[in-house]
């Protein structure tokens, strides 16, 4: 039998259609998503790490909710089902969408020629692309709920079936078309 995420949601209909993105999003199949810090030693570790655990992860910033991982996988796991009911789509197709129409393809960098710094635009690779995707969806979902009075789990799930459906109303799209906006003029 196939191990489903919280015993509800099936890894094998999630389709991860960006060709690049695919090698780098662990859905391996679990039941709990916390694997122990066991890819910190190992050079791009992180790629095995399932990509759910790293959204709780990215969820666990300093301040309120620091520090504390088993509440961060049940907002994780609270925002799925609130996912569920509101599109009636599996979450974690809904999840790796946003991740897809989130991450950034271009950036910029900054190159100095003799005391001189020019703006470069430069192609991401496919892992910082995730990092960054995972950092604007966290903050997108903490920044939703800064004066408000929804829970964490709704703000999250709202940013996230936003950000799947590629609307400029989620913050980590809108963070997106800023950084490539800005990575085209450069070139």
């Amino acid at each position: 039998m196939i191990p489903k995420l919280f015993n509800k949601w099936d890894f094998s209909e999630v389709v991860v259609t960006d060709p690049g993105l695919k090698r780098h999003i662990c859905l391996r199949p679990r039941t709990y998503p916390y694997s122990g810090g066991r890819h910190e030693a190992r050079k791009f570790g992180k790629s095995d790490v399932l990509i759910v655990e790293r959204l709780a992860n990215m969820l666990m910033r300093p301040g309120k909710n620091g520090g504390k991982k088993h509440h961060a996988v049940s907002v994780v796991r609270h925002s799925f089902e609130i996912i569920y009911a509101k599109t009636g789509k599996n979450p974690l197709q809904v999840f790796v969408q946003a991740i897809e129409n989130s991450s950034p393809r271009e950036e910029t960098t900054r190159v100095a020629y003799g005391g001189i710094v020019y703006r470069v635009s430069v192609d991401v690779s496919p892992m910082r692309r995730i990092d960054l995707a995972l950092r604007y969806l966290a903050e997108g979902a903490r920044t939703r709920n800064k004066n408000s009075t929804k829970p964490l789990e709704e703000s999250l799930a709202d940013e996230l079936i936003a950000a799947s459906e590629g609307d400029s109303r989620s913050r980590a799209v809108s963070k997106r078309d800023e950084i490539e906006r800005i990575a085209l003029a450069s070139r």
